[in-house]
């Protein structure tokens, strides 16, 4: 857990298995998503107040592909609270699709009703206002820079995103294991202005102690629904 924390943009697999000298790349590999799975405490706090939100799109350019066809490409909602000119915390979850359905219920878990979000002219968005939001619809249409521009927040997430695991992780994250790799960058992003790796080592810690043991086969299976086995009073 101290190397984990302690790697600014992330530990791999194989930098993992290196320094503690394991000598099968799954123990390692398996170590690290038991610590992904920490990561994201359930029942914790939504984001609130204004909150930029967008879905991308995860992969490399596909031919034929084009908008929001997912093809290959995995979908991952994003929210980002503003703060001031800056973010605040964010919140990352992989969905099936960009339809309303799956977008509202991710804006849901992630964002407290009442809050305002403000998204691109995306239909899925339109209903938000009878879920209890203040929907503010930044853009109608117009070209991908000009969205951008009015989402700054969420697009440098994304771009953040869309490098992450061509850096730390490339050509590792299959689809069904993505809901971990995102709640990791989460725990760091959401951390990232922390001067004490030794705080973060201990927020995985407690965390760690409080999430339920998953057999090796559930883990390699995807991503079931997280479950603890006590309570957690930390973020």
């Amino acid at each position: 857990m101290w190397y984990v924390t302690t790697q600014k943009h992330g530990a791999s697999t194989l930098g993992l298995q290196r320094v503690l000298g394991l000598g099968q790349y799954r123990t390692a590999w398996t170590w690290l998503h038991k610590l992904r799975r920490a990561m994201a405490r359930p029942g914790r706090e939504r984001l609130a107040g204004s909150v930029e939100a967008d879905e991308i799109y995860v992969g490399g350019k596909e031919l034929g592909a084009r908008g929001r066809s997912l093809g290959k490409k995995a979908v991952a909602a994003v929210a980002v609270e503003e703060n001031g000119a800056g973010m605040g915390r964010i919140r990352l979850e992989r969905v099936p699709n960009a339809a309303a359905a799956r977008l509202e219920d991710s804006l849901l878990e992630a964002v407290e009703p009442g809050s305002t979000i403000r998204t691109d002219g995306w239909t899925s968005y339109s209903r938000l206002q009878k879920l209890g939001y203040r929907h503010n619809e930044a853009v109608m249409g117009g070209g991908r820079e000009l969205v951008e521009r009015a989402l700054p927040r969420v697009h440098r997430v994304a771009a953040l995103l869309k490098r992450w695991p061509l850096g730390t992780h490339p050509g590792a994250v299959e689809h069904r294991h993505m809901d971990y790799y995102l709640d990791e960058l989460t725990f760091r992003f959401n951390r990232r202005t922390s001067r004490s790796r030794g705080l973060l080592f201990y927020r995985l810690l407690q965390q760690a102690v409080a999430t339920a043991p998953v057999p090796r086969k559930a883990t390699l299976g995807g991503s079931p629904v997280q479950q603890t086995a006590g309570k957690s009073g930390v973020e």
